[in-house]
C-alpha cells in the first residue's frame, strides 16, 4: 500500500511541477515587504497583495478559503471532527530585497534547477508545497479524520501579529508544523531578545550613518558622512572612501550578509564602520564613547564583547548581530537581535548589556521572548521524523535552533524543512534574508512528498 502511495505522489508531482513552479513565482512578483498599515491591509499593501494572490492560488485548486479579516488565512479541507483540526503555517511576506542582487528579487528565475527571487526559500516556496499538498490529498478523495488547514501568513519577518490575530480570534490546532526552517524536524527555538543602542545627540564629526535593511539580518553594505579631509584617511580592507563635498568623506564598508539565528561567517558592514572610525579618530568625545559601546555589539556575534555570551546543552550558544543603523534627530540608533538559550533570559542580557556600555550610549525598545522546547518523543513529531528519515533514506534526529519561527506561538508545534543545513548554495545563489536568494527545485519537491506523507500520518494520531 505504502508503494503504491508513493508511486500516486510521485505521478502527482511530476504532473503539476511546472504549475508549482509557475505559482511560486506569481507570489514572488509580489513586493510584500511590510509597509504601512492601509484600509483592510493592516501589515500594508504588499502583504495584504500576496495574501489574496495565495487565497486565489488555493481556491483555484478547488481548495476552500477564508480571509480572516485581512490579518491572516488559510486554505482547508474538511474532516470528520468539528472540534479538533490539523494545520500547516507559512508566511508570504518577505523582508526587504537588500542589496547585491544581479537580478531583479520580484522576477523569479530558475538556474540549473535551482529557483532565485525573494521569497523562494522563505517562504513563499514552502507556501506552494502546502497548497499542493492539500492538492493531492482532495484529488485522491482521501477521507480525513480531522481537517486540515494550510494557513497564510504575512507578518512573520516583523512581528508575527497575523498569527496573535489568529489565536486570539480562532481556536488553535491540535497540532500545526511550519515548513519556514530546516529539516528533519526542530522541535525548539532559541529565546529572542531585540533592543536598540541609541547615542546622545553629539553635533560632532559624524553627519549620517546609516547601514541594513532588516532588524534579523546582518547587513553587508554601510556608510557614515564624516566632516574630514579625505587626504588625511588611511585604506583599510573592506572600507572605500568617496569625496562627499566640501570638507565630507562618505565611509563605506563592504560585508557578507546573512539571517540573524545563522550568523557563523557573516561579516557585519556596520562593525566596519565603526572600527573605521574608531581607528582613525572620526569622532568627537560624545561620538566615541557611543562608538566604542555598539564596537562591543560587533566584537562578537557570541556576545562576548558584551558580557552576555553562553551556551546550554539544548541549544547550543547564544548568538547577537547589530542589524540596522540609522540617524534620527541627531542621534545614532543601532538595532540588535540576539537569540538565546535556557541559561539567560531577557532581563539579565538586558542588564548585562547596560553595564557593559555604560554610560557613552542608552539601550532602549527591549523586548524579548522566551525559548520553547517540546520532546522529541511526542506522537505528532515522531510521525514527522519517521515520515522525512522514511522518504530520504537518512537516519536523522530532531534538533533546535536560534531562527523564530510561527511554531513558538502554538500549543503544540513543530518547524518542519524545507532546508537543508548541509545545503551547499551554488555560485550565483545566496541564502535566505540575502541577496540572490536561492532554493533547490527537486528538495521543495521532495518536501511536497513528505507533508502530504506526514499529514495522512498525523490523521492517524489520537489528539
Amino acid at each position: 500500500m505504502q508503494e503504491a502511495l508513493n508511486q500516486k505522489i510521485d505521478a502527482f508531482i511530476a504532473a503539476n511541477k511546472e504549475q508549482i513552479l509557475k505559482d511560486i513565482a506569481t507570489l514572488v512578483s509580489i513586493n510584500s515587504v511590510e509597509g504601512a498599515p492601509e484600509e483592510g491591509a493592516p501589515y500594508g499593501a504588499g502583504p495584504r497583495a500576496a495574501l489574496d494572490k495565495t487565497l486565489e492560488l488555493a481556491a483555484g485548486m478547488g481548495l476552500a478559503t477564508r480571509n480572516c479579516e485581512n490579518h491572516i488565512g488559510y486554505a482547508e479541507l474538511a474532516g470528520a471532527d468539528a472540534e479538533k483540526y490539523l494545520a500547516t503555517i507559512c508566511h508570504v511576506d518577505v523582508v526587504p530585497e537588500g542589496n547585491g542582487w544581479t537580478q531583479d528579487p520580484f522576477q523569479m528565475e530558475i538556474r540549473d534547477g535551482w529557483m532565485i527571487g525573494r521569497g523562494v526559500a522563505d517562504d513563499k516556496g514552502p507556501m506552494v508545497a502546502t497548497l499542493y499538498a492539500l492538492k493531492f490529498l482532495k484529488e485522491e478523495g482521501v477521507s480525513l479524520r480531522y481537517p486540515i488547514r494550510a494557513m497564510v501568513g504575512d507578518n512573520e519577518e516583523t512581528h508575527m501579529n497575523d498569527v496573535k490575530y489568529y489565536l486570539e480570534n480562532y481556536p488553535a490546532p491540535v497540532f500545526c508544523f511550519t515548513p519556514d526552517a530546516e529539516f528533519p524536524v526542530c522541535n525548539g527555538e532559541k529565546g529572542h531578545f531585540g533592543g536598540k543602542i541609541v547615542s546622545p545627540v553629539c553635533n560632532g564629526v559624524i553627519a549620517e550613518f546609516e547601514g541594513g535593511v532588516a532588524n534579523n539580518a546582518v547587513p553587508d553594505r554601510a556608510s557614515a558622512l564624516v566632516k574630514t579631509d579625505i587626504r588625511k584617511l588611511k585604506n583599510a580592507p573592506n572600507i572605500t572612501l568617496e569625496p562627499a563635498g566640501e570638507g565630507c568623506v562618505r565611509v563605506r564598508g563592504w560585508g557578507k550578509a546573512g539571517h540573524a539565528a545563522m550568523p557563523e561567517g557573516t561579516v557585519n558592514a556596520i562593525g566596519l564602520v565603526v572600527n573605521y572610525l574608531l581607528d582613525n579618530g572620526l569622532c568627537n568625545d560624545a561620538e566615541r564613547a557611543y562608538l566604542e559601546a555598539v564596537k562591543k555589539l560587533h566584537d562578537s556575534t557570541a556576545g562576548a564583547g558584551l558580557g552576555i555570551d553562553c551556551a546550554d546543552g539544548p541549544f547550543g550558544p547564544l548568538t547577537i548581530i547589530g542589524g540596522k543603523m540609522s540617524m534620527v534627530d541627531g542621534r545614532m540608533v543601532q538595532t540588535m537581535d540576539s537569540r538565546y538559550p535556557t541559561c539567560t533570559d531577557g532581563d539579565t542580557i538586558a542588564k548585562q548589556i547596560r553595564a557593559a556600555i555604560g554610560t557613552g550610549a542608552e539601550l532602549t525598545d527591549v523586548g524579548s521572548a522566551k525559548p520553547f522546547y517540546i520532546e522529541a518523543d511526542t506522537p505528532a513529531i515522531k510521525a514527522c521524523i519517521d515520515t522525512y528519515n522514511e522518504v530520504t533514506g537518512e537516519n536523522a534526529t530532531p534538533f533546535t535552533m536560534g531562527g523564530g519561527t510561527y511554531a513558538r506561538h502554538f500549543p503544540y508545534a513543530v518547524s518542519f524543512g524545507p532546508e537543508h543545513s548541509d545545503m551547499v548554495l551554488p555560485e550565483f545563489g545566496g541564502p535566505m534574508h540575502g541577496a540572490n536568494e536561492a532554493a533547490p527545485i527537486d528538495k521543495l519537491l521532495e518536501a511536497l512528498k513528505i507533508y502530504i506523507i506526514a499529514l495522512l500520518r498525523l490523521e492517524e494520531i489520537d489528539f
